[in-house]
C-alpha cells in the first residue's frame, strides 16, 4: 500500500515545484500517512508515500529513485534502506536492461538528472499500476491517476472510448486509461523519457517453452520448491500474516503452505453468502479441517453492499465493475480487524496452470477447425443453418457450428452482455459516433497473438495474464486491501512460479478436458480430495437475486441509474428495460449489467466530488 507521483522536464522554480508536489501527493498521503519522501528541483519532482514496509527511496548527486511494493534484486539480499541505491546504480550503469535483475512486485521511477532521462517500470504482473502522460515536452506520472490530474499541464478529460471498453469488459483494459492521453504500463513494461520524447519497451514477455519433456517426478519437485519460495517471500517482512481462503485449489494451497512454512496454524479468512448457489463456505471448512488453520468467517449481506459500495467505487482511479470486489473487501477487512498486517491471495493459479472452464470449452470448439476447410464451408455450415430449433440435439449442433466458426479470441465473447444487447440498444447514438466499436476485439487479438505460444491453451493463458489478471483480478484485490488497510501478496505470481509455468508442457495444463491437470496431480497428496475434484465456482456476489427483494439496493440502483441517464452515454430506455424487466427474467446474468452501470455512475460522482 504505497504510491508514487512526480514529473520530469517541466521546470519552474524549486519552490513552485515543491508546492505542486505537495498538492499532487496529498491523495497518496491521505491513504499512506505513515511515511512519505519527496524531492524536487527546477526540472523534476518525485514523491512516494507508504507504510513502514513497501516504500524505498534514494537520492544523491547522481540520481533519484523511488520503489514501491516488494522488490528484490536477483542474487543479492540488500537491506531495505540499501535496495533503492543498489537498483539505481544498476540502472545508471545498464539502463533499462537492468530491470531483468529486479524481481518481486513493484513500481519504480528513476530520474537521472545528469543525463536528462527518466525511467518508469512495473513488475511482470503489473501488480502495482503506474500511469503516465506526456505534455509540453514533460512526463507526468503516478500510481494514482487523480494525482496526475492535479498537474497543470495535464487535461483530465474523460476518454469516451475507455467508457465503451469498460462496459464491454467491466474494467478499462490497458494500455488505455479512463482519461484522454493518459496510459498505463502493462506487465513487464517500462517507459524511457529523454529530450521530451517517450519510448515504451518490455524487459519481460509472456513467452512459453512448449517442448519441455522433463519427467513428471522432477517437475513435481521443482513445482513444490517454487510454490514454497512464493509463499516464503509472501510471508517475509510481515509482522502478522493471514491468507484468503475461498475453498478452491489456489487459496487452499497457499493456506496449507503458510501453515507448513511458519510451523504454526495459518490465520485464514473466508466470506460466505446466505444465497443458494453462491456460498462455498463448506469447501473452505474442508481446507480448515485438513490444515488445522485458525479460521475466521464473515457472511456478507445486502446491507453491507449498500454501505460499502460508495467507498469501493471511490478508491478506484477509473471505473471498475467486478462485483467480487465486495466480498474481497470484507474478507480483507476481517483479516485487518483480526490484527493481520498482510494477507496472501491465491490469484494466478488458473491463469498460469489452466484452471478456467473456458479453456476446456474452447478446446471442444477447436475440434471443428481440424475438419477440412472445404467440408466446413461447402457442406457443414450451409446445412447447419437449416437445422430446426424444435429438436434439441439438432439445435445444439447448429449452435456448436455457429460458435465454432467464430475465430479466437473473439469466440470468448459469445456471452458478452454488450454483444448480446447490442451497442445500439445500450448507448446513445451521439456517444457511439465518438468511439470505435471494434477496439475491444483488437485489444484481445493483440494480447492473444503477442505471445510465442502455438498451443490454444497457452495463447489463452497469455490473453488472461493481461485481461484477467493485470486488468481485473489484481486491481480488484490490491485496491480492496488498500481500502481495508492491509497489505497483500500473491505467492502464485512469484517470478519463479511464472517461469516454471511457462516451461510446463501444454498437455500438462489441459489434459483432454481435465483442467490444471499437473497442478492437481502434483498436489494430490497435499490437498483434500474434495477440493481437488470440486467444480470451479468463483467468488461471485448474489447481487442480482438480492436486488429483487432488498429495498436499500433497489434505492441505490435507481438513484445511480437515474443519474447515469442524464449523462448522455447510456439510453434511458435501455436502463428502464434493464431494471423493469430483464433483471427479473435472469437476476444473475442481467444483474451484472446493472452492477457495471451502477459502479460507472458512482465513479463519476466520486470524480465530481474531487474536482
Amino acid at each position: 500500500m504505497s504510491g508514487i507521483c512526480g514529473w520530469f522536464g517541466s521546470g519552474e522554480s524549486e519552490a513552485s515545484n515543491v508546492a505542486l508536489l505537495q498538492r499532487m501527493s496529498a491523495p497518496m498521503r491521505a491513504h499512506f500517512a505513515a511515511r512519505s519522501e519527496s524531492w524536487a528541483n527546477a526540472s523534476a519532482a518525485l514523491a512516494c508515500a507508504g507504510g513502514n514496509a513497501g516504500t524505498y527511496f534514494h537520492r544523491d548527486g547522481k540520481f533519484c529513485l523511488t520503489l514501491i511494493g516488494t522488490p528484490r534484486l536477483r542474487g543479492s539480499a540488500h537491506r531495505a534502506e540499501a535496495l533503492a541505491k543498489a537498483i539505481g546504480e544498476l540502472l545508471m550503469a545498464q539502463g533499462a536492461s537492468a530491470l531483468t535483475q529486479v524481481g518481486g512486485a513493484f513500481a519504480l521511477c528513476f530520474l537521472d538528472l545528469a543525463r536528462g532521462r527518466a525511467l518508469l517500470a512495473v513488475d511482470r504482473n503489473a501488480v502495482h499500476s503506474l500511469a503516465y502522460t506526456t505534455a509540453s515536452n514533460s512526463l507526468v506520472f503516478s500510481t494514482n491517476q487523480n494525482c496526475i490530474n492535479i498537474h497543470p499541464l495535464v487535461s483530465c478529460r474523460i476518454d469516451r472510448q475507455s467508457i465503451y471498453n469498460y462496459v464491454y469488459f467491466h474494467m478499462v483494459p490497458g494500455a488505455r486509461t479512463v482519461f484522454e492521453d493518459q496510459s498505463r504500463l502493462g506487465p513487464g513494461q517500462y517507459l524511457e523519457f529523454a529530450d521530451g520524447k517517450a519510448r515504451l519497451g518490455a524487459y519481460w514477455n509472456n513467452s512459453f517453452d512448449e517442448q519441455d519433456s522433463t519427467a513428471f517426478a522432477q517437475l513435481k519437485e521443482q513445482f513444490l520448491q517454487t510454490l514454497r519460495s512464493g509463499v516464503r517471500d509472501g510471508l517475509a517482512g510481515a509482522a502478522s500474516c493471514g491468507a484468503f481462503l475461498s475453498g478452491g485449489t489456489d487459496s487452499s494451497t497457499v493456506a496449507g503452505l503458510v501453515t507448513e512454512l511458519q510451523g504454526s496454524p495459518a490465520h485464514t479468512y473466508s466470506i460466505g453468502f446466505s444465497a443458494q448457489g453462491y456460498d462455498e463456505m463448506d469447501y473452505a471448512r474442508i481446507a480448515v479441517r485438513h490444515f488445522k488453520t485458525n479460521h475466521h468467517e464473515y457472511y456478507v449481506t445486502a446491507d453491507d453492499i449498500v454501505k460499502a459500495v460508495p467507498a469501493i467505487a471511490a478508491i478506484y482511479d477509473q471505473p471498475f465493475g467486478n462485483s467480487s470486489a465486495v466480498p474481497t473487501y470484507f474478507c480483507a477487512r476481517l483479516a485487518r480487524e483480526d490484527g493481520r498486517d498482510r494477507i496472501l491471495g491465491g490469484d494466478g493459479g488458473d491463469e498460469l496452470f489452466g484452471g478456467n472452464e473456458r479453456y476446456a470449452k474452447q478446446r471442444v470448439f477447436e475440434h471443428y477447425h481440424m475438419l477440412p476447410g472445404l467440408l466446413r464451408s461447402a457442406l457443414i455450415e450451409p446445412a447447419s443453418g437449416l437445422l430446426p430449433d424444435a429438436v434439441t440435439p439438432l439445435r445444439k449442433l447448429r449452435r456448436y457450428v455457429e460458435q465454432a466458426r467464430i475465430p479466437m479470441p473473439r469466440r470468448l465473447e459469445t456471452y458478452n452482455l454488450l454483444e448480446r444487447f447490442g451497442a445500439d440498444q445500450v448507448f446513445e447514438s451521439e456517444f457511439l459516433r465518438s468511439i470505435d466499436r471494434s477496439e475491444p476485439g483488437r485489444l484481445q487479438d493483440r494480447a492473444y497473438n503477442a505471445t510465442n505460444a502455438r498451443s490454444l491453451i497457452n495463447k489463452m493463458l497469455a490473453l488472461d495474464h493481461q485481461f484477467t489478471l493485470a486488468d481485473n483480478d489484481l486491481p480488484k484485490v490490491t485496491k480492496m486491501c488498500e481500502l481495508a488497510g492491509i497489505e497483500v501478496a500473491f505467492p502464485l505470481l512469484h517470478d519463479d512460479v511464472l517461469t516454471f509455468a511457462a516451461h510446463l508442457a501444454p498437455e500438462l495444463k489441459l489434459k483432454g478436458q481435465r483442467l490444471r491437470y499437473f497442478f492437481k496431480e502434483a498436489l494430490r497428496d497435499f490437498l483434500p480430495q474434495a477440493i481437488i475434484t470440486k467444480q470451479k465456482h468463483g467468488f461471485g456476489l448474489p447481487f442480482g437475486p438480492w436486488l429483487q427483494e432488498h429495498k436499500g439496493l433497489q434505492a441505490l440502483v435507481n438513484d445511480s441509474l437515474s443519474s447515469l441517464a442524464k449523462r448522455h452515454i447510456v439510453r434511458p430506455a435501455f436502463l428502464h428495460e434493464l431494471t423493469a424487466a430483464k433483471v427479473a427474467e435472469h437476476p444473475g446474468y442481467y444483474g451484472t449489467m446493472v452492477w457495471v452501470l451502477m459502479m460507472l455512475e458512482l465513479w463519476f460522482q466520486q470524480q465530481g466530488s474531487r474536482q
